[in-house]
């Protein structure tokens, strides 16, 4: 049976039939996409990789004690539990995320295509040093939508269902996010 034809939800039928072999292609279908919104959150490979695993795990346990809500929203769901294993992590260690690429490079090291003087360095460093500090300044609930939209790609739709709000509330965090930062940098004189 090829398993890529079904849906997610027609694999999580098979999976509560006894058919264990569909986990893994549930986990290959989503496995990039939930790791990286982890990663770009912990800043740390091995940590990313423990609570994908946790969450995993969780999955896997939900499923089968019956507790699934079954509505056709595997991913969205697994993110969710990805998510909030995050905020559990941050909340013990008392500590903020870090803004990173998907291949663990800091998002503010952006490559450059000529040769920078040091002049163009330092302003360069000191205004990603300041933009990320202002990123830091704002409200939690700003922060998040802006990370889960700009560095783990994620639609508002998503970020909405991850942060268990409406859509125009992810929206309007973005908007007062952005609106904030500008305001930041007014203040500060970046450009």
């Amino acid at each position: 049976m090829k398993l890529q034809q079904y849906s997610d939800q027609d694999l999580v039928k098979l999976y509560l039939t006894g058919n264990e072999a569909v986990l893994e292609e549930l986990l290959r279908r989503h496995k990039s996409k939930i790791y990286t919104s982890i990663y770009l959150l912990v800043k740390d490979q091995y940590l990313a990789e423990d609570i994908f695993q946790d969450a995993f795990i969780k999955v896997i346990n939900t499923l089968r004690s019956g507790r699934y809500n079954e509505e056709g929203k595997f991913l969205p769901w697994v993110m969710r539990i990805a998510h909030n294993l995050v905020i559990d992590y941050f909340r013990r260690e008392k500590r903020g995320p870090v803004i990173t690429s998907a291949d663990g490079t800091d998002v503010f090291n952006m490559l450059q295509f000529h040769e920078e003087s040091a002049e163009d360095r330092i302003l360069r460093e000191q205004t990603h040093f300041d933009l990320r500090a202002m990123i830091h300044l704002l409200p939690d609930d700003q922060k998040e939508v802006l990370i889960m939209r700009h560095y783990a790609d994620l639609s508002f739709k998503e970020i909405a269902d991850l942060t268990d709000v409406s859509i125009n509330t992810a929206l309007g965090r973005m908007r007062y996010a952005l609106s904030n930062l500008r305001k930041m940098m007014k203040v500060k004189e970046i450009s």
